[in-house]
């Protein structure tokens, strides 16, 4: 006596690999990527090798930041937290000429920051951010407004006398950070 063997039942994996790509392409088009902003810093433009850089700027105009491999903050030969940095940037910047020690005016002070390349970044950071925070405070007190308000400034949507007065604020302390090429002294 012959026994019917029941077929079993197959699936037709053929279109699978079909469905597998279209889903692949579905999620690469639909996904999005975080990108890193960085810091918007401008570099100066490339210069030749034969071109000479005369900045004339007095002694009295250069604030020295100096930042070793230890995160050690050394402002104008002495030790200073990062927390007090800002304040003495300001005072530097705004003292018109009344201390002989400090810069004669604020278009002409220039922050002269320079680390070792041990430094840690977010050491660099938060100075950096201190002596950009100065130069915010003294340009919203120009301006008469609160740092806040300053911050959040967008010229292209201001009236026209805010306009005027952002544009004064800013050529009256410009941002004059000088970088200097890190240095490897400790380890």
């Amino acid at each position: 006596m012959a026994i019917d063997k029941k077929k079993i039942p197959e699936v037709n994996a053929g279109s699978m690999a079909d469905i597998a790509f279209l889903l692949l392409i579905f999620f690469l088009v639909t996904t999005t990527i975080a990108s890193d902003k960085g810091l918007t810093i401008t570099l100066p433009p490339k210069r030749e090798k034969d071109q000479k850089i005369e900045a004339k700027v007095k002694e009295r105009d250069v604030f020295n930041v100096l930042v070793n491999f230890k995160n050690q903050l050394l402002v104008e030969g002495k030790r200073m937290n990062v927390k007090d940095l800002k304040e003495a940037v300001k005072r530097f910047i705004d003292n018109n000429g009344k201390d002989p020690d400090l810069s004669v005016n604020p278009e002409k002070a220039v922050v002269s920051l320079k680390t070792d390349r041990g430094t840690n970044y977010k050491t660099y950071i938060s100075i950096l951010d201190a002596i950009k925070a100065a130069y915010h405070e003294l340009r919203a007190k120009h301006m008469g407004i609160t740092v806040d308000e300053y911050l959040a400034f967008d010229a292209k949507k201001a009236n026209k006398a805010m306009k005027v007065k952002y544009d004064n604020a800013r050529k009256a302390y410009p941002l004059n950070i000088s970088e200097a090429e890190p240095t490897q002294i400790g380890k």
